[in-house]
């Protein structure tokens, strides 16, 4: 397949080539006019010559009149007999070019007689090659020059496409208040364009705001009912309860617990301008590991599974503590859900973590979209909506940080975060 070039160097090559291909022509059309004008009209000047030196000169007895350039043999005369170069050529118009010297040769043969007249012709050829070499010269000066010429028309009929891309590129462009790009072109192809541009980017402003007030609205909506769930479950927990009802009250503190900081991250991006500034907080990764370790621990124990948090290498950075648990917790939640037998392992690095577990692990083919919106995996099971990696990734995505997803051997996945 062959690379994409530039529409500037597109633009330039099209134009050199177009000068390429007509001054060609007419450079051809020049060197073809040449050599009618040699064959033709010179061959007809010296047929005439002849036959003036035949009729007035030779008929009458006298000697050709012939200028210093021109020579005559005959046959038949023996003070000018034919060379045997020429003697074997045939009768007509020719052109004879030695090593020293550059000649028109007509040649006519009346019954057994031959008459042949020479002229010299190295000054003539001097002149044509003079002649050709500018052509030559014009030839190429022309495709330099439409080279030149291409360049500069390429820039000037580029520069309003390359700021409207600049335009269109910019950050503030996302922005409610942001102005339409149509007023500042001409009504030509690129206005045309930038109206395209503004109608576009009017429907994605409408979604994006869409979006954000929904997100915003209903993370507003849920604090209440979750202060709710929270404080009933803080009453059911101080009041005696059997061991399985205490448990119970334990997931649904744990739920609402996981709700809470859920709601907290949504109205975070909710919030997030076009072009989102990384969020910083004031807590460590081990501290962060440690909160979801024990937020996660019973919800494996009761699935009969081992979970271990395991630091491999110290690390000193600060993190978003909602942003960064709300990345560790779908991630446990992940592992958790397609896990069925063996252990989760939590794994902290420096400037990142990593959540091994000893699943079904995701065939290859699923891999590239496991961290799409609405995408679970083959051995996908409750009533989950595969958003929950999507929140990762967008997560990640604003935090300038990345998530890889690899399997394991035997069994099993790993999802690696890195933070810096």
């Amino acid at each position: 397949m062959m690379p994409k070039q530039p529409l500037v160097r597109r633009i330039v090559i099209a134009f050199t080539l177009m000068t390429l291909v007509v001054s060609g022509v007419f450079s051809l059309g020049i060197v073809a006019i040449v050599h009618f004008v040699e064959e033709h009209l010179v061959s007809r000047e010296m047929s005439d010559e002849l036959d003036t030196i035949l009729q007035e000169d030779l008929a009458l007895g006298l000697p050709p009149r012939l200028d210093a350039k021109t020579r005559l043999y005959a046959s038949h005369m023996t003070d000018s007999e034919i060379p045997a170069k020429l003697a074997e050529m045939e009768q007509g118009f020719s052109e004879l070019v030695t090593e020293d010297d550059v000649a028109y040769v007509f040649i006519r043969d009346i019954g057994t007689q031959r008459y042949v007249l020479v002229q010299d012709q190295a000054e003539f050829e001097a002149r044509e090659n003079a002649l050709f070499a500018i052509v030559l010269a014009g030839f190429l000066l022309s495709v330099l020059f439409a080279w030149l010429l291409g360049r500069l028309m390429a820039r000037r009929i580029m520069a309003p496409i390359i700021r409207l891309a600049g335009q269109v590129r910019h950050r503030d462009q996302l922005l409610t208040i942001a102005p339409a790009l149509a007023p500042d072109y001409p009504q030509d192809e690129v206005g045309n364009l930038a109206e395209s541009f503004d109608a576009t980017l009017g429907q994605l402003r409408r979604s994006l705001e869409r979006e954000r007030l929904f997100t915003s609205d209903v993370s507003h909506e849920l604090r209440t009912p979750l202060m709710i769930i929270a404080s009933s479950a803080e009453l059911l927990d101080a009041a005696p309860l059997a061991e399985r009802e205490q448990r119970q009250v334990a997931r649904i503190q744990r739920a609402a617990e996981e709700m809470r900081g859920l709601v907290e991250t949504f109205l975070l991006l909710a919030r997030s301008k076009a072009r989102p500034e990384r969020l910083v907080g004031n807590a460590s990764l081990l501290q962060v590991a440690q909160e979801q370790a024990e937020r996660w621990q019973h919800a494996f124990v009761d699935k009969g599974l081992k979970f271990h948090l395991l630091v491999e290498q110290e690390d000193h950075g600060s993190y978003h503590v909602g942003l960064l648990g709300t990345v560790m917790s779908n991630l446990l939640r992940n592992a958790l859900h397609y896990t069925e037998q063996g252990e989760v392992r939590l794994l902290l690095t420096t400037s990142g973590f990593r959540v091994e577990d000893s699943g079904q692990g995701v065939p290859a083919e699923q891999q590239t979209r496991i961290f799409e919106p609405f995408v679970r995996g083959s051995e996908a099971r409750g009533e989950g909506l595969g958003l929950g990696l999507s929140l990762v990734k967008r997560i990640c995505a604003h935090q300038d940080w990345e998530v890889h997803m690899y399997s394991l051997r035997p069994v099993g996945s790993c999802f690696e975060v890195r933070l810096g």
